[in-house]
């Protein structure tokens, strides 16, 4: 007896493949949510309706006589309930694809989705933004309370309102609908529950932003990063797509700007005692489209503290108001295998993270980054000399 876990496509009908309606049939047993089953309920068949992985095993386990098909909207390998399920099930059960809902929603609209950036937004209402930014083409899977005109208005909030939208609702059912329009046209849309959505940005940055001129971000007298030093700090960091990333004395926000665009799939969070730094922070993230931004005006240690469920992956420490000690340590209780860079102008605050490194046994790296940039005066071209900075680096020594 064998047990399947089948993807049913659009609606278990039309796009359902001849393999998966072969093994349907020949099933004993079917399982899966209510929609799932519907269009199977003039079979002959033994049916279960549930789509808890734990549920869904134990009644595998009970029916091991049986053949069971496990039914599965769409494609089993996109954002499916599958992943959970054949982890539990291991080489009992065999995976059976179906068609997902960008593959027929892009054959709707004729695109090509070959290199189009998938986002489930499945508990979560952020990372919209970024995306697209750096993105032609973005499939939303929707779910829970996000809806297409909580993503139109995340886009218009970030200055994409001319995003081109479309949205695609009941696929495969007879109440099919698809609308397409600007975001900034489709921010008051009402969608039915079952949808998708696919954002099309013809304007996105095709490359990742480093060195972002200085004259780029909104300013006042709060002390900024400079552009030569904020790129060799942030390339320090080997900042991943995923990873969860800490500006500690976040100013204007330049460094987060240029951490959020290396961790789209991840979160940056900026942190400061000025609260003119935290509202800058947030309009430069609004400006350069970046929604994995979150600022907090407070002491850098005492919002850290707060957060028990916030893993930093990599820090940036701009500034602590003699914190430092303090904040590194802290980090380093946060996640031992953190990556630190800190910047500093004076050789009081050098030789502070040098010793806090030390006394912790971290592995250390000091560079000092001197910049001469040109400056036009009449007919002569000067040269004008900025402060020297200190680059720190670090990181606890690797286990052999």
């Amino acid at each position: 007896m064998k047990t399947y876990i089948v993807g049913i496509g659009m609606n278990g009908i039309n796009t359902l493949t001849k393999e998966c309606e072969n093994i349907i049939e020949n099933a004993d047993i079917l399982v899966g949510a209510k929609r799932m089953l519907e269009p199977f309920l003039h079979l002959n068949k033994k049916f279960f309706c549930t789509y808890a992985a734990d549920e869904i095993v134990s009644i595998i386990n009970e029916n091991s006589d049986k053949n069971t098909a496990v039914l599965m909207s769409g494609d089993c390998g996109f954002f499916s309930g599958a992943k959970k399920l054949s982890a539990l099930l291991g080489d009992k059960a065999e995976i059976v694809c179906g068609i997902s809902s960008p593959v027929y929603f892009c054959s709707k609209i004729g695109l090509n989705w070959e290199k189009m950036k998938f986002i489930s937004l499945h508990g979560h209402d952020d990372n919209i933004a970024v995306n697209v930014k750096m993105n032609r083409l973005c499939f939303f899977l929707l779910g829970g309370s996000a809806t297409p005109s909580d993503i139109c208005s995340k886009l218009c909030q970030y200055e994409m309102g001319n995003t081109l939208i479309y949205i695609g609702e009941n696929l495969g059912y007879e109440n099919e609908k698809i609308t397409k329009g600007t975001a900034s046209e489709l921010i008051s849309y009402v969608s039915d529950k079952l949808c998708v959505l696919i954002a099309e940005n013809n304007k996105y940055l095709d490359y990742i932003p480093s060195c972002i001129s200085d004259d780029e971000f909104i300013r006042n007298t709060v002390p900024m990063t400079k552009s030569e030093i904020r790129s060799i700090a942030v390339s320090k960091l080997n900042i991943r797509s995923t990873d969860i990333c800490f500006d500690c004395g976040c100013g204007t926000g330049s460094v987060s700007v240029e951490m959020a665009y290396r961790c789209p799939d991840g979160k940056v969070y900026g942190f400061d005692v000025n609260n003119d730094a935290v509202n800058l922070t947030m309009q430069n993230s609004f400006k350069f489209g970046c929604d994995n931004i979150m600022a907090e005006h407070g002491d850098s240690v005492e919002l850290i503290k707060s957060y028990a469920d916030r893993i930093p992956d990599k820090a940036f420490i701009g500034g602590t108001k003699g914190g430092m000690n303090e904040l590194v340590k802290l980090l380093f209780e946060k996640n031992p295998k953190i990556k630190l860079v800190i910047t500093a102008v004076t050789l009081e605050t050098l030789g502070n993270a040098l010793t806090v490194l030390d006394k912790l046994d971290a592995e250390t790296k000091v560079s000092q980054i001197s910049v001469v940039r040109t400056e036009k005066i009449g007919n002569s071209t000067m040269f004008n000399s900025q402060n020297p900075v200190f680059i720190i680096e670090g990181e606890m020594k690797c286990e052999e």
